[in-house]
């Protein structure tokens, strides 16, 4: 499968380390798992050996949630037929090396595999599937469940819910219409574009990560330098206000803020971009850049 923009695996591990990005990654994982999820750490995201015969617990990201439970999502563009032991391996590997020692079995973490396939594995159909552990009577046929004791020790409601679930997602199955929101995630993991109308939750942020992967990288680098520019802006005036609040009287303190502020960052915003547009930028991407609108850069430029 051709890649035209960036590798979604290269997104999610440069673009979802900091805290500040994780709001995409946790729409993902909210679309996907129907609940709503909140990424509390990005942990270490390949294990090291415990000797030379162990392997890595190779994993291209790994998430704890707000529930403590763990999320690993691998995203795998080269075909590997034994592929399905991996993930169990990994999920294995994971679930005991967050065990503390001395702990009693109750305290294992539940982990959640999220699979991003660009080859198709095994033989179905459809385009997600979801791999879960029960336990049916041989004879009755009924569904093993939790007492009342258990479901309070867990705090579960479901033998299942306390094992690791497996979700794998088939990009190549998917035949580009979005019926729901999840698809239309699926269709950006697939297409590495978003349409207008898509309102899955992380999708807007995505999008604008797009349009910054999307320019060149001289493009991005200026881009880098605006924002680190603005945070400098932004502490050498905090910093200037600062002083003069302290010297100021007590009722001009607030209006002298707020006005103080909105100079600032017009007078910031002004040689942005002058700077930009003295490096040959249109005003269509200074635009795309800084969130300005078209008529506020040309005003500035006056």
């Amino acid at each position: 499968m051709k890649r035209k923009l960036i590798t979604f695996d290269w997104a999610i591990k440069r673009l979802l380390r900091s805290k500040a990005n994780f709001g995409i990654l946790e729409g993902f994982l909210t679309e996907l798992l129907k609940q709503d999820i909140t990424i509390l750490e990005v942990l270490e995201s390949e294990s090291n050996k415990a000797d030379q015969r162990d392997k890595f617990n190779r994993v291209d990201l790994k998430v704890r949630d707000s529930k403590n439970e763990i999320i690993i999502i691998e995203i795998q563009y080269d075909r590997e037929y034994d592929y399905l032991q991996r993930i169990f391996y990994g999920v294995s590997k994971t679930a005991i090396e967050y065990m503390e020692a001395g702990q009693a079995y109750a305290k294992i973490t539940k982990v959640i595999s999220v699979n991003i396939l660009y080859f198709d594995l095994g033989t179905g159909t459809d385009y997600i599937y979801k791999g879960t552990t029960s336990f049916i009577g041989l004879h009755q046929h009924d569904h093993l469940d939790l007492t009342e004791k258990q479901k309070e020790l867990f705090n579960k409601t479901s033998i299942e819910s306390l094992y690791p679930e497996y979700y794998l997602i088939k990009i190549n199955r998917f035949n580009d219409i979005a019926r729901d929101t999840l698809d239309e995630w699926i269709y950006f993991l697939k297409n590495e574009e978003i349409k207008d109308s898509f309102t899955a939750k992380g999708l807007k942020e995505a999008q604008e990560k797009l349009n910054i992967m999307k320019l060149p990288e001289d493009e991005q680098k200026a881009y880098d330098h605006y924002q680190d520019d603005l945070h400098y802006q932004a502490s050498m005036f905090e910093s200037s206000f600062g002083d003069g609040y302290k010297e100021g009287k007590a009722e001009g303190k607030a209006a002298g803020k707020v006005e103080g502020q909105m100079e600032g960052k017009m007078e910031a915003n002004k040689q942005t971009v002058l700077n930009m547009t003295k490096n040959d930028y249109t005003t269509k991407t200074i635009a795309e850049l800084t969130g300005l609108t078209e008529a506020e850069i040309q005003s500035l430029l006056r």
